[in-house]
This record gives C-alpha cells, structure tokens and sequence, in this order.
C-alpha cells in the first residue's frame, strides 16, 4: 500500500489532475498506510464537489474495517441525509462491521433498509446475514433466508454460500446437514478453485469424517498435481485433529519427499502432535531435520516445546524457548508474548525456588 500511495502522491505532486474515482482511492489508500486520523483529514480537507459517494464510501469502509460502530453508523446516516446512491457494498460493509463487533442483531434492519432501498442484495450480503443469524442462534432464519435466496433469481448461491452454511451447521453439530451443505459446495467448485477443496477438508474434518477427507485429499491431489504448501498444511492439521497421527506422518513424508520450500509451519502441526502423544525425541529430531533443510524455527516452533517443558517442570529449558520466541518474533512483524498463564507458570517456579537471579 506504501508503493501504491508514493505514486497516487506524486501524480498530485507532479499536477496530474485527479478524478473524483482517484481521490476515493487516494483516501482509502491514506487509510490502510496512515489511519483513520490521517484520512479523516484528507477528508475534510476536499472541496465538497470532491464528496461524492465514492468518497464517503471510502471512509465508511475505513471505519468499518478498523471497527469503529459510532463513526461508521454518524456517517452513514450523513450519507442518506445528503441523498447519495448508497451501494450494497456500503451497506456490506457496515454489515461485516456488526458481525465482528458483537453486534450481530443490527443486520437484520440493514438488509430490510437495502431493500425499501431497491438495492440488490449480493451473494456476500446473503453469507453475512445468515452468519448474523447464526450468531443469535436462529439456525431456522439461517435456512429462511437460504430459500429467499433461491428464490430470488437474480442472485446464484455459489461455493461461498455453501461453505458458509456448512460452517454454521458444524459450530451447531448439526453435522448431518452440514454435510448435505459440503456435498452442494463440492457441486458447484467447477472452476476447479484451491479455496473451496481447503474449505471442504476443513469442514468434513470439523464433522469427524476421516473418510470424506481423505476423498477430498485425492480429489484435491489430482485437481493440483503441484500441491501448494498451504493444502498440505490444513490436511495434516485435519489428520492430526482427528487423531491420525500415522495418516499425517505418511502425508507429511510425501511433502517432504518433494517440497522445494521447507515450510517450518507443516513441520510444526507435527512437532506438536509428537509433543502431546509424549514423543518428545520424535519432535527434536523433526526439527533437526527441518533446519538441516533450511527452515528456521519460528515463534510457534518454540511455543510447542515451551508447553511441553513447563509440563515437564524443566523451566530452564522453557525460559530458553521463551527468549527464542521473543527474538525471533511473529511472522507479521508484531512482537511475540508469553501469555499470561506462562509467565505465571514461570515465576510461580522461581518463588518456590526462591530463585532470585532466575526471576
């Protein structure tokens, strides 16, 4: 986004006149690399010809995205006051907002809005709003709004629709139903796409269906013969969740067989499940091999042996893998941190040792 604002920055440097539609992509890029603040100013600071929709839809999604109800809900209504053409991707937006604020029972009046609106409603909107239903346990108005969909026309229920409905039923176990959902989403994945095989292993692992994943795993080998690391991520999460240890070894050898990046992330999932089945030697000698072939441990790499050393009561060692985490740091740049329990844990042994210099 950096790169992308330095060049919209220089062509207003340079004089180059700037459309409406380059200065609503200008406030949204000010957003993601400066803030709200910064693009609150760069808001205010346009001439009100400037303030169309495509501006105030800029800023509602800036609002919406770094959640912020009050500015995002003020400026909304200033949207209909001045009577600009609101879009389903406003309204959307706002949506996805209450959804991941907690306030999941405010979407139901946005959708009943868009539609005295006249505005079509998206197959996005129709996922946010079954999922805000969901989230107050309405798995019949899930359902309802399901066949509204249908029945609407104008508006086709893609793989997206299915995934979502299948990850409802599941965090219902309602696993039956999720499962005739699974079969409707693997129907309409005739583009052949890598997301929704991912999904479909995640859920059919979430249902306990060893079976149905390893189908999806073979259906999913052939659909990509050059399997990216991320499938074989999720599959050996999925194996390892449902206790198959000897499945994911097997799954994990066949990667690494042919990996030409050593991702420490797929050596992790294994490390970790060798920590809990108690074969620590077994997670050592995994990560010897990864570094030998060039994969650096990462934060998650030491937090897995960091549980099993403060089980054990060796807290030497789980200090030593604290430090390594801290330095090493998260993969998105943000610093690592114990958690709370951890470093309770720790210094609960060094008042016990009265191990001053330890503490």
């Amino acid at each position: 986004y950096y790169a992308a604002l330095k060049l919209s920055d220089t062509m207003a440097w340079k004089g180059m006149n700037m459309t409406i539609n380059d200065q609503a992509i200008h406030l949204d890029l000010i957003g993601k690399t400066h803030g709200v603040a910064a693009a609150e100013n760069y808001f205010i600071d346009l001439p009100e010809s400037s303030k169309n929709i495509e501006c105030y839809g800029a800023l509602l999604n800036i609002y919406c995205k770094e959640l912020i109800p009050d500015k995002a809900e003020a400026l909304m209504e200033k949207m209909k006051e001045l009577g600009l053409p609101i879009t389903a991707m406003s309204y959307n937006s706002l949506m996805t907002l209450y959804s991941k604020t907690g306030l999941p029972e405010k979407v139901p009046a946005l959708v009943q809005e868009m539609k005295a609106s006249d505005i079509m409603l998206q197959t996005y909107t129709y996922n946010v709003w079954m999922r805000a239903l969901a989230a107050v346990k309405d798995i019949y108005g899930v359902e309802r709004v399901l066949d509204e969909m249908k029945r609407d026309g104008r508006v086709a229920e893609d793989w997206t629709t299915y995934s979502n409905l299948a990850s409802i039923y599941v965090e219902s176990k309602m696993f039956d139903k999720a499962e005739n959902a699974l079969k409707e989403l693997e129907k309409r994945n005739t583009s052949r796409e890598l997301s929704p095989y991912q999904f479909l292993l995640t859920l059919y692992g979430k249902t306990g269906n060893l079976i149905e994943v390893y189908r999806l795993w073979r259906s999913l080998r052939l659909a990509f013969p050059k399997t990216p690391n991320v499938a074989y991520l999720n599959m050996i999460q999925r194996l390892v969740t449902l206790k198959d240890l000897k499945g994911a070894e097997k799954c994990f050898a066949d990667w690494e067989s042919s990996c030409t990046n050593y991702d420490i992330r797929i050596a992790n999932v294994l490390m970790g499940a060798y920590i809990k089945d108690g074969s620590l030697q077994q997670a050592k000698e995994l990560k010897k091999r990864a570094c030998k072939r060039g994969a650096k441990p990462n934060a998650k790499t030491w937090e897995i042996f960091l549980e099993h050393y403060l089980k054990a009561g060796e807290v030497k060692l789980a200090v030593d893998c604290v430090e390594r985490a801290v330095a090493i740091g998260r993969g998105d740049g943000s610093k690592w941190v114990p958690s709370t329990n951890v470093v309770n844990s720790i210094m609960g042994h060094f008042e016990q040792s009265k191990d001053v210099d330890g503490a």
